[in-house]
């Protein structure tokens, strides 16, 4: 992978709201009922957002539920979750998230906090 951003995600309480907000903010369609690690979102509340003809940039998804602090975070794409994060701990980072297999989509992330404390993510096929 060529350590590009690769997706975003918008999490929060209640995922209807956000979906509410954003679709009347930006024109995003996000309809519930995505794959998603039950680690990253309630399972029957993640939604991909669909992009817009001709529209360019990562993908992105909203979810979250009653168990979930409010947050953003976006992906990189990488070969191997957890060595990214393994490497991220070496260089003064603390892993949040350790790696998640969604089924759904074949895809592993992971999440961890840099030296500041922002909550990045790494997503990739291990």
């Amino acid at each position: 992978m060529a350590n590009q951003v690769v997706h975003v995600e918008i999490i929060g309480p209640d995922p209807d709201v956000l979906r509410r907000f954003y679709r009347e903010l930006f024109g995003w369609d996000a309809p519930a009922g995505a794959p998603v690690a039950p680690a990253i979102s309630d399972t029957t509340e993640y939604s991909f957002i669909e992009p817009k003809p001709g529209a360019i940039g990562p993908a992105g998804g909203i979810g979250g539920g009653a168990d979930f602090d409010a947050h953003t975070v976006f992906y990189v794409g990488v070969d191997d979750v957890g060595e990214a994060l393994a490497r991220a701990v070496v260089l003064g980072g603390e892993i949040a998230l350790a790696p998640q297999r969604n089924e759904g989509t074949g895809v592993t992330v992971g999440h961890f906090r840099d030296p500041a404390g922002n909550l990045v993510g790494v997503a990739g096929p291990r």
